[in-house]
C-alpha cells in the first residue's frame, strides 16, 4: 500500500511539473504566433500599444480555448494507462 501511495504522490508531482512546463510552452508559442501575425500585417498608424492590445486579446481568447483544456489530458491519460496496466497484470 505504501508503494502505491508513493507512486501516486510522485506521479502527481511529476505530472504537475509536466503540465506546468507544457502550459508555459503552449502559451509562449501562441503569443509568438500572435506577434508574428501582427508583424506580418500591421494596421496603418498603429503603435506598440495597439500591438500589445492585439496580443493580449488573442491571449484572452487562448485562455478560453480548447487547447488550454486539452493540456489537462496530461493528468488523465497517464492515470488511465497505469490503471489499465495494473488491471491487465493482475487479471487472472
Amino acid at each position: 500500500m505504501i508503494a502505491f501511495l508513493r507512486l501516486a504522490v510522485f506521479g502527481f508531482i511529476g505530472l504537475s511539473v509536466a503540465y506546468l512546463l507544457l502550459s508555459i510552452y503552449s502559451r509562449s508559442v501562441r503569443r509568438e504566433a500572435l506577434e508574428k501575425e501582427w508583424d506580418a500585417d500591421p494596421a496603418e498608424g498603429a503603435d506598440a500599444a495597439a500591438r500589445d492590445a492585439f496580443v493580449e486579446a488573442g491571449m484572452r481568447d487562448y485562455e478560453h480555448g480548447l487547447r488550454k483544456k486539452l493540456i489537462l489530458l496530461v493528468f488523465v491519460i497517464p492515470v488511465i494507462v497505469v490503471v489499465v496496466t495494473l488491471y491487465l497484470v493482475n487479471a487472472e
